[in-house]
C-alpha cells in the first residue's frame, strides 16, 4: 500500500460535477484505490509529451489517466473520460 498524497485536476473535478451522485462517489472511490496501489491498478501506460510515464485505468465506462509521481509521494489524476472514446 502506498503513502502517497491524491491530488487531482480541476479539469477531473469539472467532469465529476457532471456525473450522478452515485458515480461521483464511485469515481472518488477508485481514486483512492489508484492512490494506494498505482502501479497494480494500471490498465496500459501511454507517455507524455515530456517523456514521463502516463497510466491509465478503465474502470467501468471511464478511463482514468493518473500519474505515480513517486519522488514526491504523490499520485495525480489527471485526465477523466469516457472508455470508449
Amino acid at each position: 500500500m502506498s503513502n502517497s498524497r491524491l491530488f487531482i485536476a480541476v479539469e477531473v473535478l469539472d467532469v465529476l460535477r457532471t456525473l450522478r451522485p452515485r458515480e461521483q462517489r464511485d469515481l472518488l472511490d477508485c481514486f483512492r484505490e489508484i492512490a494506494a496501489y498505482p502501479a497494480k491498478l494500471s490498465d496500459f501506460v501511454e507517455y507524455d509529451a515530456v517523456g514521463r510515464r502516463v497510466d491509465v485505468h478503465v474502470y467501468g465506462k471511464f478511463a482514468v489517466k493518473y500519474w505515480d509521481d513517486f519522488a514526491d509521494r504523490h499520485v495525480k489524476i489527471l485526465n477523466l473520460y469516457f472508455a470508449d472514446r
